[in-house]
């Protein structure tokens, strides 16, 4: 059952289609502070060289050289309730019924840009950001464990830029995006199951029992059977570009529309299975992990991001307060079915069905000028799940649609320097599954455990950015 490397496809798969502005699945909002601060809805603000994420052709409007390093903390509180998680025999997977706080206590993410304005029309930038991620860690003995019992994934995006200043209205960017992508995960093989299916079987049990005796095992062993730990580990560079295109009818008002493409990733790694604590005994163990027909070996996905469109615009009403807004469309019907290969076996592949669909992140925001030196922030979004349905819903991205709200300020500690600070409530619609895996152990032309995930999770997610700006 290698529905371990089936989550880190749909790991990358999800994040591959949060790498956009606003997308949701892995992505929570932490490439900007001063974003943040606006529920990200500053596409067209072009305050600082963060511009470079949102809209590349805002570099053309900033000044000199200017550096902006950030980080962001996120603090996700993660519950789930099993409602009747069940075997492919049909019997229940039993184990632990509740999951309290499976994702990290707090996880941080850096972001790192450069803007330098070579002259009155070229401006150059580098982008250095987490688009997405994820960190979650359920118990080895939870009722979803042939699922997924844990998953890691990181990633980080290098994104040189430039602008072009046409005239006083019009700019347009364009980047370049090299995108590393690292992805860990396990889960349980279910041995259990599979053993008292061989048993209802008269000529199959005798088959297994005659094995046992002839190698010297004692078959006793079978009555405290155990599952079996599957883990995989897969890495890959991907290459895309972002383009954008900045429009100012007046002084103090802007539009912008800008894209991201798709990014293709061949995500290559190993598959790992260990069977050396099924029983207390080393034959049996040796017998089930052949009969199971997994083998450790290299496996690989194909994958293709979605690409994504931003539409926002930024209007100051005085001297004092600007409002903005940002709506994001993600082409997520790119993923439906993620086949992973089993290299040099004669496994067939894992099929994890998604079927998503296209979603769209609204936000709005405004920015108070407080004094000369504080310029207070706010901001809300809604944003949708790209899942379709709870059947379609996995204990490796239990994502449902969200709701966002932002507040912050930026801080001028000095004529060149100055201070933003963000903070984030992001609260998740309750999120029902009853994923079912198409296939079961003993079948060798596809891979899987045969499980069906019943169950309920609710997760909130606390969001604090910090981030220093300074100017050359």
């Amino acid at each position: 059952m290698d529905k371990k490397y089936l989550t880190l496809i749909i790991t990358a798969a999800l994040a591959a289609v949060s790498a956009t502005a606003g997308a949701s699945g892995y992505r929570f909002g932490s490439q900007s502070v001063s974003s943040q601060g606006t529920a990200e809805a500053n596409g067209a603000e072009a305050a600082d060289a963060s511009t470079i994420f949102a809209n590349p052709a805002g570099l053309s409007r900033l000044e000199g050289r200017q550096i902006m390093g950030g980080v962001t903390g996120l603090v996700p509180h993660s519950t789930y309730a099993d409602s009747g998680s069940t075997r492919f025999t049909g019997t229940s997977t039993g184990g632990q019924k509740l999951q309290d706080e499976y994702a990290p206590k707090a996880v941080a993410a850096p972001s790192l840009y450069y803007s330098h304005k070579i002259n009155d029309q070229l401006t150059a930038g580098f982008g250095m950001f987490v688009p997405y991620g994820a960190n979650l860690s359920y118990d080895w003995d939870w009722a979803g464990r042939y699922a997924l019992t844990d998953m890691k994934l990181t990633a980080i995006s290098l994104n040189p830029s430039v602008a072009w200043k046409i005239n006083e209205r019009h700019s347009i960017g364009f980047g370049l995006t090299a995108e590393f992508m690292k992805a860990t995960l396990g889960q349980m093989v279910d041995v259990p199951g599979s053993v008292a299916a061989a048993r209802g079987n008269p000529a199959t049990a005798a088959q297994l029992l005659g094995a046992i005796v002839a190698a010297g095992g004692n078959p006793a062993a079978l009555a405290a059977i155990r599952d079996a730990r599957a883990e995989v580990e897969g890495k890959d560079w991907g290459y895309g570009f972002n383009v954008g295109y900045l429009y100012q009818p007046a002084p103090g008002t802007r539009f912008g529309i800008a894209y991201r493409s798709h990014i293709d990733h061949k995500l290559g790694g190993g598959a790992d299975w260990d069977f050396s604590s099924v029983t207390t005994d080393r034959v049996i163990n040796a017998i089930i992990e052949n009969r199971s027909h997994h083998e450790d070996s290299a496996a690989r996905v194909k994958l293709r991001t979605p690409e994504t469109v931003s539409v926002n615009g930024y209007h100051e009403f005085d001297a004092r307060l600007a409002g903005m807004f940002d709506v994001t469309w993600t082409r997520n019907s790119r993923m439906q079915n993620i086949n992973i290969e089993f290299l040099g076996t004669d496994n067939g592949d894992l099929v994890i069905r998604q079927q998503w669909k296209n979603t769209v992140r609204v936000a709005l925001g405004a920015n108070y000028k407080l004094n000369d030196k504080v310029m207070l922030r706010a901001g809300i979004a809604h944003d949708e799940a790209p899942v379709r349905s709870d059947a379609l819903r996995h204990a490796a991205l239990p994502d449902s649609d969200r709701n966002q709200l932002s507040f912050g300020f930026n801080w001028k500690l000095t004529p060149k320097s100055s201070l933003d600070v963000a903070y984030s409530y992001l609260d998740f619609k309750k999120a029902n599954g009853a994923y079912k895996n198409d296939c079961r152990p003993g079948v060798l032309e596809c891979t899987g455990n045969g499980e069906t995930t019943r169950g309920t999770w609710q997760t909130h997610m606390n969001l604090l950015g910090v981030a220093y700006n300074y100017q050359f």
